[in-house]
């Protein structure tokens, strides 16, 4: 429990307004609940949120000290009173998520609270899981990122241990990850590997595909397979052997089949016929191969997990097989 007394400056505050300005990490359906539980006090009695504060006031507050701390990007979370996350899979150790397009996995200079960790971490938090006043330094943390506007599956790790087990499996290749997308053309041949070199520009946030070594450049290989064509869109599935920022959507630029919907590698005029702003990409199932000891972790090896919907592929391909969560 917390108090606060009310001086001469802050006399004639709604009650509600003055608990909001002294924390901020309290999200405001939160505070209401509070006052009408009356967790919130004026004097040792419950209030309505609307009541005028005088001074000599005295405010009892009966909230988690996490509540108390300033707003900084590790207690974000904290503002998310209702975590909204579409769980594939969950156990002890690790949560798989399906991240919508247009989400973002971590905070940038765009968005600080609405991110996915956020949402996660709220979540686990609120399930009393996690707690940052339990630990010393491990907090819930993702194994995996996808950009932007791509969905898809997302491993979040709960302890540290799962943490350094997935990024080794992930370093070393024993994940499999399958994306499906829609392309702007028939790839020709209809399967096969497109490999080459990837040199990002920082500045510009532009990934170029080189046929040969470049300084900077990285190696990057993708398998891919047509699924099915109408007219001039293509359902693609893509597995990445290596991890390169906008690798698919390079490589398949690169074989004259970008995908719909991308603003930066892809066909403008096609995107603007079908009217799609985000690429059609999405990491929709996982496969944790394992061929080598995983420890605490050995019990998802040989184990699928398939999202239950990509939402481009109904669009554009309705009649194609139904996806079906592992």
């Amino acid at each position: 429990m917390r108090e606060f007394t009310i001086g001469k400056n802050d006399a004639g505050q709604r009650l509600d307004r003055f608990v909001s300005k002294n924390l901020p990490l309290l999200p405001p359906a939160l505070l209401q609940k509070y006052i009408r539980l009356k967790r919130i006090k004026v004097n040792g009695r419950g209030s309505k949120r609307d009541a005028r504060l005088n001074t000599g006031d005295v405010l009892q507050l009966y909230i988690n000290d996490e509540f108390f701390d300033k707003p900084n990007e590790k207690n974000l979370f904290l503002t998310v009173f209702k975590p909204n996350l579409n769980i594939v899979y969950e156990d002890e150790n690790l949560l798989l998520v399906d991240k919508r397009p247009g989400l973002v996995v971590h905070a940038d200079e765009t968005e600080k609270v609405n991110t996915l960790i956020n949402h996660i971490q709220a979540y686990l938090y609120q399930k009393k899981e996690w707690n940052p006043k339990w630990e010393n330094a491990f907090a819930p943390a993702l194994c995996n990122r996808i950009d932007r506007n791509t969905g898809g599956i997302v491993i979040a790790a709960k302890n540290a241990e799962t943490l350094r087990i997935i990024n080794e499996k992930i370093k070393n290749h024993e994940l499999e990850k399958s994306y499906l997308c829609v392309t702007v053309g028939r790839p020709r041949p209809a399967s096969g590997r497109i490999e080459g070199f990837l040199l990002k520009d920082e500045a510009k946030k532009l990934v170029s595909f080189y046929h040969r070594p470049v300084p900077g450049g990285k190696t990057a290989v993708t398998l891919y397979k047509t699924l099915e064509t109408r007219g001039e869109l293509s359902l693609v599935e893509c597995r990445l052997l290596t991890g390169r920022t906008h690798q698919i959507r390079v490589s398949m630029a690169e074989l004259g089949c970008p995908l719909l919907g991308d603003g930066k590698y892809g066909n403008g005029a096609a995107n603007r016929r079908y009217r799609e702003t985000r690429q059609a990409l999405y990491s929709y199932k996982l496969h944790f191969d394992f061929p080598t000891d995983a420890g605490m972790l050995n019990y998802l090896r040989g184990r699928e997990f398939t999202v239950a919907d990509v939402p481009f592929r109904g669009k554009y391909f309705p009649q194609g097989k139904t996806l079906e969560k592992s």
